[in-house]
Parts: C-alpha cells; structure tokens; sequence
C-alpha cells in the first residue's frame, strides 16, 4: 500500500497548471501532518518544477521576463542557470522563488550557435506566444543543445488554466535531425473538472544546424499542430459532445426553466395528472 509520502507526492506531481498552491492547501488538510508533511514533499516539488519548466523572478534582475526551471539547466543541488543573462541561481522548490543569483558565463564551444538560438528563437516565442518564457542549452556534456519553451495563461476567474511547453534538442554533429515533445495541458473546473493533456512527438530534419534553419522548422511544427489541434475541437464539439447532448427532453418539448421550481418529477414535465 502506497505510504502518505506517495500519495501526496503524485497530486503534487499532477496539479494543475497554475495551481500547486491550491493542491498543496489540499494535500495539507487531508493528510494528518499537516504542514509537518511539506519537507517529505520536497523531491516532488522539485519533479514538479522541472517536468513543468517552472518559470522564476531573478533577484535584482531587471529584465522583464522570468527564467525556466528545468533538467536541462540544472548545475547542482538547487543551482540552475540561465544562459540569457548568464546568471546562475538557487530555487526554493516548495514556494518557487529565485535566490542567490550570481554571474555564470555561458562557458561552451557552441557559445555563438546558442546565442543566435537565442535571438531568433526569443523572437519566435515573443511574436506568438504571450507570457512566455524560454531558454537554450548546452547539454550532454556540450555535443548537443536542448530549447526550451514555456507560455502560461491563467484565469482562475474564469475557472480555467493552461499551460503550453515545448522541448527540443539538437546534437551539435553531422545530425540534421530535430527531436522534442510539445506539450499542452489545460484545466477547466467551472461546476465539474475538464481538462486537457496532450504529448505531440516531434522528429523534424532540419538542412544545416543554423538558428535560422532550426527556428523556421519548430515554428512550422508548431503551426501545424495547434492546426491539427482545432480541427480535433471542432471534430469533438460536432460529433462526440454534441452526441452526448439532448437536443429536446425525452418529452419533446422545451424545459420552461423559469418554471421549473414548480416541477412535480414525473407529473409535470411528462404533461400527466397527479393521483
């Protein structure tokens, strides 16, 4: 039987976008240790964070944006880095807060590949996807570049959140293949809970490993999937919900909502008398 620890750790890992606190606040009320379970948490916060590419204030900072959390630029311990402005820092995975920045220049031979990565692909990000965050790597041990993308909309208002991710890699080589994943979840919790994960694997060939042969491909990949994405809505909204739908009572006739106070269950609305 799975302990406290482990059942409290999948909701952490499950929540939400935009919603880890609420599920926190969850996890404390049903568990009997309260806030005394949180430190046990930990290294589900820190999955949590990374799987979602959690995004963080840099301390001082003065630029605008926020940085990402993630395995991809990960140092040590609770040490990422940001490549952009060359600045390393620490997370408190638990409340999600930046401390601790210090300068970290970007030390690699694919330093100016990066670079132009990061120019033409900002561009991209901030042309197309607003509230958005992203970051580019060198990674296994500098023979290849993870990019990373990250855009988050919440309206809790509005009972929904959602979260859009995108991950690819490129080895540095004579490869001229793309790989990555997009991800797009979504929660939607108005009177019911409805939400949306979907994973779409990406493989692409690119013609040279350049910035701007690298960026058009993943902005062609992703076009057609947010394409592919709102053919499948529409296909759903006309087919299985609308299946799913009554277009009249069983009686065939319209329910007189402002009278339905007044309804007597099986008499009323089938049209008989009562006994």
């Amino acid at each position: 039987m799975a302990s406290t620890v482990e059942l409290a750790s999948s909701f952490i890992e499950g929540a939400p976008p935009g919603e880890l606190a609420d599920v926190v606040a969850d996890v404390q009320a049903l568990t009997s240790e309260g806030e005394n379970i949180i430190p046990s948490l930990i290294p589900a916060f820190e999955r949590y964070n990374e799987a979602q590419l959690t995004t963080v204030k840099l301390p001082g900072s003065s630029q605008e944006g926020k940085v990402i959390v993630s395995e991809f630029n990960k140092v040590e311990g609770n040490r990422y880095f940001d490549t952009e402005s060359q600045t390393s820092f620490e997370i408190d995975h638990t409340t999600q807060t930046a401390s601790a920045a210090q300068s970290s220049p970007l030390e690699s031979q694919n330093a100016d590949l990066i670079k132009s990565l990061l120019k033409s692909f900002g561009a991209h990000a901030r042309e197309h996807y607003p509230d958005c965050s992203y970051g580019v790597y060198p990674i296994e041990d500098d023979s290849a570049i993870a990019i990373l993308l990250v855009a988050n909309r919440y309206s809790p208002n509005n009972f929904w959140n959602g979260r859009f991710r995108a991950i690819y890699q490129v080895p540095v080589s004579s490869s001229t293949t793309l790989t990555g994943k997009i991800h797009v979840d979504v929660h939607y919790y108005e009177d019911g809970n409805v939400a949306l994960n979907t994973t779409k694997p990406v493989s692409i060939s690119i013609p040279s490993v350049s910035a701007e042969s690298i960026v058009s491909r993943i902005a062609t990949a992703e076009r057609d999937y947010q394409e592919a994405l709102n053919r499948a809505f529409v296909q759903t909204a006309e087919g299985v919900f609308k299946g799913l739908r009554r277009q009249l009572p069983i009686t065939r006739q319209k329910v007189e909502w402002e009278k339905v106070g007044g309804y007597r269950l099986g008499q009323d609305i089938s049209g008989g008398k009562g006994r």
